[in-house]
């Protein structure tokens, strides 16, 4: 099983305690927000410094034949966090190769993926999905044989809008499964409770040459300062039936009499 998806949903879920007769038990850790270092294949270099403080690392492959190499060299160079392959533009027969990955999980696009993927078990399964698609695809997401759900980021995004937030919020009300979105390094505290409050239980931020290298360790120690309610509001959305009152419904009666 995934050792991130196991924690993605324990983030998602909240706080739970144990079932049974006996005491219940302290926890010692809230549920936080989770932070994803992504970087590219080809800007491992000096990875250490730049994924310094994620919860997950995530590469971005293009090529398979040397993607499956490279993520298993990052995997061992940092095996205290969990890693994963971001497939990017691989065909069918790219995808049954897949299943040699050495990865805790991969993220695909729900678009342009070939449904081969689904004979690797053994992954955490993230589903890529574009912020366009319709209330009635969403729902068919939560039936799928995936684990989480991304959001597709704008290319060259700098700032979060409240355009940003109102997505969010649609999302994370209409699935089920515990939602990731893409957003800057510069994110501040203020925002990251935002997101939280909104019912996005992880953040994918883009790391690697290019990029400060402190960027991520500052985004830590945001997170682990902030106050993370375990209570969100989430899956609120529903048909709205209208309400008829007693009194409403006595006087009808009286009336047909």
């Amino acid at each position: 099983m995934s050792r991130f998806i196991d924690r993605l949903n324990w983030v998602s879920q909240g706080v739970l305690q144990p079932m049974g007769f006996g005491v219940a038990q302290p926890v010692s850790e809230k549920p936080k927000i989770l932070l994803i270092a992504s970087l590219a294949q080809d800007n491992t270099t000096g990875l250490a410094n730049y994924v310094s403080g994620a919860d997950a690392g995530l590469l971005r492959i293009p090529r398979l034949s040397s993607g499956d190499e490279i993520l298993t060299e990052v995997s061992q160079a940092m095996p205290d966090i969990p890693w994963g392959g971001w497939l990017r533009d691989i065909g069918r027969e790219g995808i049954k190769q897949m299943v040699k990955f050495s990865c805790d999980f991969v993220v695909f696009s729900a678009a342009s993926t070939s449904l081969a993927i689904l004979q690797n078990s053994k992954v955490g399964r993230i589903l890529e999905v574009e912020a366009s698609l319709g209330e009635g695809l969403l729902k068919a997401v939560n039936e799928l044989p995936v684990d989480a759900v991304l959001i597709a980021s704008e290319p060259e995004k700098y700032f979060l809008t409240w355009h940003d937030l109102m997505l969010f919020h649609y999302f994370a009300d209409l699935l089920t499964k515990p939602l990731l979105v893409s957003i800057p390094s510069n994110v501040t505290a203020n925002e990251l409770q935002a997101l939280w409050e909104t019912g996005v239980d992880g953040v994918v931020v883009e790391v690697g040459v290019g990029q400060p290298a402190e960027e991520l360790r500052k985004l830590r120690q945001i997170i682990d300062n902030l106050t993370f309610p375990s209570q969100r509001k989430r899956g609120k959305t529903g048909a709205l039936l209208p309400y008829v009152s007693r009194e409403a419904s006595v006087v009808t009666e009286e009336e047909e009499e």
